[in-house]
């Protein structure tokens, strides 16, 4: 039997004991059902696995510190109808786009406050002129500020758009996977394939941008199988970052009402990612603290080592990027370094990739 991801009752098959999983891992034994048990472990033996896990983010960032990231959400048009998300395509808010004065002088604050890593999101928005206008943004920014990094989230465009927005000085990009079974992808973004997506991803790497990607645990039909092939498929490419987050079903898409993901689950397979891949950068994310106070600590915990504070959007437009919910914990600066201290971790004052 396949598991559920919203199963309330979870079932360890007895092939093998829950601690010795975690020896498995230790071994670098990825078996899938080494992998398939690590998932599920409860109680002491899931503090064993992260325990494993901040041991193994030490071996790649020996001085315990985490990688602050401000962002700023350029805008909310998107042309893809994820099921999953308030900002699809279709949906009736409001869109906007933020004036690239407005950006210029939000990216001075953030600079002033110390930040020297940002992240630009926005929803996926292929027409050229948005394409220009981000560019735009991208080398203001970079060419009066050398240091600052500058991270993209803009979603599928083209190999000549990716090369423009690289050219402009954007260093890294961002492009979640979601899940790497190809059926429920398209089921859940059906204007996308996981085709064209990995095609994105590789097309990105060729490109030499540090990319990052991830997945979502607890999508409708999403199988513990499922969850175990998102793994293995983060490691199919030299990729930079890499992310798990929860799925929270948004009040504003086709799955409101779904039952949320298993927020322990979530936890364990971003623990595994730091073991199976423990160069890259990986965040703690904002739904862990909707789930959960203290999720975002329990993160870092996992073996995260990347914060986003929400520092960069006016509060107008903050409302308007509903990406999973329109109730969204954005956590502020003291939110998160709060959490950074409760992890015994310390602040990086850069990037560090």
């Amino acid at each position: 039997m396949i598991e559920s991801i919203g199963a309330p009752d979870i079932v360890i098959s007895k092939s093998r004991s829950k601690t010795s999983v975690v020896e498995a891992l230790a071994n670098q034994d990825y078996d899938r059902e080494v992998l398939r048990q690590a998932v599920q472990l409860e109680y002491e033996e899931q503090q064993e696995l992260w325990a494993l896990a901040r041991a193994r983010r030490e071996t790649c960032f020996p001085h315990n510190n985490v990688e602050v990231r401000s962002v700023i959400e350029v805008s909310n048009v998107c042309r893809q109808t994820c099921h999953y998300c308030g900002m699809a395509k279709g949906n009736p808010q409001p869109k906007y786009l933020m004036p690239f004065e407005e950006f210029v002088e939000v990216v001075d604050h953030i600079y002033a406050w110390g930040r020297r890593v940002l992240l630009v999101q926005s929803g996926e928005n292929q027409s050229q002129k948005f394409v220009d206008y981000a560019a735009r943004c991208t080398k203001a920014i970079t060419d009066k500020y050398p240091d600052l990094e500058v991270i993209l989230c803009l979603g599928n465009l083209s190999d000549a758009q990716y090369r423009q927005l690289k050219a402009a000085g954007a260093a890294r990009y961002i492009l979640k996977f979601e899940t790497a079974n190809a059926q429920l992808y398209h089921k859940l973004k059906p204007t996308d394939t996981l085709e064209e997506r990995v095609a994105c991803l590789e097309n990105l790497i060729e490109l030499g941008y540090k990319v990052g990607t991830g997945n979502i645990v607890g999508l409708p039909g999403q199988s513990l199988e499922d969850v175990v092939d998102d793994l293995l498929f983060a490691g199919k490419w030299p990729m930079s970052m890499v992310s798990s987050t929860v799925f929270i079903a948004g009040e504003d898409t086709h799955l409101r009402g779904a039952p949320t993901g298993n927020i322990d689950w979530t936890l364990n397979t971003l623990a595994l990612m730091r073991i199976m891949y423990p160069e890259r950068l990986i965040p703690t994310t904002s739904p862990l603290e909707r789930l959960r106070q203290g999720g975002q600590a329990d993160g870092l915990r996992a073996g995260a080592n990347t914060v986003t504070i929400h520092d960069g959007t006016p509060e107008q437009m903050k409302k308007l990027f509903t990406i999973y919910s329109t109730h969204r914990f954005t956590p502020n600066q003291e939110n998160l370094f709060n959490s950074v201290k409760t992890a015994g971790l310390g602040l990086a004052k850069g990037s560090l990739i």
